[in-house]
């Protein structure tokens, strides 16, 4: 899938609903990989906010970019549209300080980028893939994140006083945001009028860009869109929201009573969890690898209390390096030895054998081979410094052959800070069997 931006620039003018002053919006074209940036114009500067969760601010009723005490106000169901488009690239020149409201929805953005049109590019998107569930919880609001191959949202709208409650599910694309997201528009109870006032917000608000639930009434200047707007426009939130990320989303949003708040919490979490992807990247015998224990443990048929490998540091294409924390709980240290607890030798051997097979398997990339390795002989074995609870052993294999893509020769150290414990050469077999 290739990335996209508009065809030509798009104006748009109206009120803002938080400032209530006049604005304008400009969205230019951009190049490829540029991404979504705002150029906020404020009394004759300019000033560059990206599109990104580093830059939120404010988030009452509305969510704030601000960058060297310029901020642009209410930008998420412009972003939403962009999202919702699959426009990745884009330059938006702001003048006012927040993108205007206009009916409440994003189906203005909409209508006025199908007006001149996408222009795909020739970089390919790229996604951001949600590797690991992540959950924001407060009481009986949440919004949680899992893995999935698409982009889906199950969201709940409801409120404390049970004016409504509408649940929702749907997988977006470009097809069903412009259908059944992009005209719900935005709301608010009746009773929260007041204290948004008190607070300076929605100066700009009226009947006509926005729905208010007053008891078992609805206010507004044209009937809903939906019998289910009120759940479709939080959907329509947390695109926008979402679209901070950067990248185009795969995963499942599943949200109950969340707002912009928690959902930048969310795009937070998202962010640092590929962030620390980004740090421990996945093994590959072109670059350092790591393996944590949830992938030692698919790699190697062992289990507790026998598996002696924790981590694998770094991996090269014929050596490793690996850990193995010493800790009093180690059944061995029952009988070896009560009194003085020394963690035996002949399990030094087998971690060393553990991470020869952990460094075949990789260099053979094979993923899942090890559950067949078989340790056959041990030769040169030394021992030098005792090992004790509280130790962090650090373990070193070299791979010095293989013959047949099945039987390997390594030689492996142990060693406890600078000191070598033990070391030995060591034979073992992969068995397809």
């Amino acid at each position: 899938m290739k990335q996209k931006t508009l065809n030509s620039l798009v104006n748009v003018s109206g009120k803002g609903l938080h400032t209530g002053a006049d604005c304008s919006v400009t969205v230019l074209p951009a190049p490829e990989n540029h991404g979504i940036v705002f150029q906020v114009n404020v009394q004759g500067t300019s000033t560059l906010i990206p599109a990104s969760v580093q830059f939120v601010d404010d988030l009452v009723r509305g969510t704030t970019l601000s960058k060297d005490g310029v901020k642009v106000h209410t930008i998420e169901h412009l972003l939403s549209a962009l999202y919702g488009m699959d426009i990745d690239n884009a330059l938006i020149e702001v003048n006012g300080g927040e993108v205007p409201i206009l009916d409440g929805s994003a189906k203005p953005w909409v209508e006025a980028f199908m007006s001149v049109g996408l222009k795909t590019q020739e970089a390919d998107r790229v996604f951001l893939e949600v590797t690991e569930p992540l959950s924001i919880l407060k009481r009986d609001r949440s919004v949680v994140v899992l893995p999935c191959d698409n982009f889906q949202i199950t969201c709940t709208s409801t409120d404390d006083r049970k004016t409504h409650t509408q649940h929702l599910d749907l997988t977006i694309d470009s097809e069903v945001f412009v259908k059944e997201i992009a005209a719900a528009r935005t709301f608010t109870i009746y009773e929260d009028i007041e204290p948004l006032v008190k607070i300076g917000k929605i100066k700009g608000g009226t009947l006509d860009c926005a729905v208010v639930i007053k008891g078992s009434a609805i206010l507004s200047n044209e009937p809903l869109r939906f019998s289910d707007e009120f759940v479709r426009h939080k959907m329509l939130d947390i695109i926008g929201d979402l679209a901070l990320l950067g990248k185009p989303l795969k995963g499942h949003v599943i949200a109950i009573k969340t707002g912009h708040a928690m959902n930048i919490e969310l795009a937070k979490a998202i962010t640092k969890q590929q962030e620390e992807q980004e740090d421990f990247p996945q093994p590959s015998m072109e670059d350092p690898a790591l393996l944590d224990i949830y992938n030692i443990l698919k790699r190697l048929p062992h289990r507790y209390p026998f598996v002696m490998v924790d981590r694998v540091l770094t991996a090269t294409d014929d050596s490793l390096m690996a850990i193995k924390n010493v800790s009093i709980n180690e059944p061995c240290f029952q009988g070896h030895f009560p009194e003085n607890p020394i963690f035996p030798g002949v399990l030094q051997i087998e971690a060393m054998a553990q991470a020869a097979g952990l460094l075949m398997g990789l260099k053979l990339n094979q993923s899942d081979v090890q559950k067949n390795v078989f340790f056959m002989s041990v030769d040169k074995v030394k021992f030098r410094t005792i090992v004790q609870p509280g130790d962090q052993l650090r373990i070193e294999v070299k791979l010095l052959k293989i013959k047949n893509n099945r039987i390997g020769y390594a030689e492996g150290q142990c060693f406890v800070k600078d000191k070598v414990a033990s070391s030995a050469e060591l034979m073992f077999m992969i068995s397809n069997g």
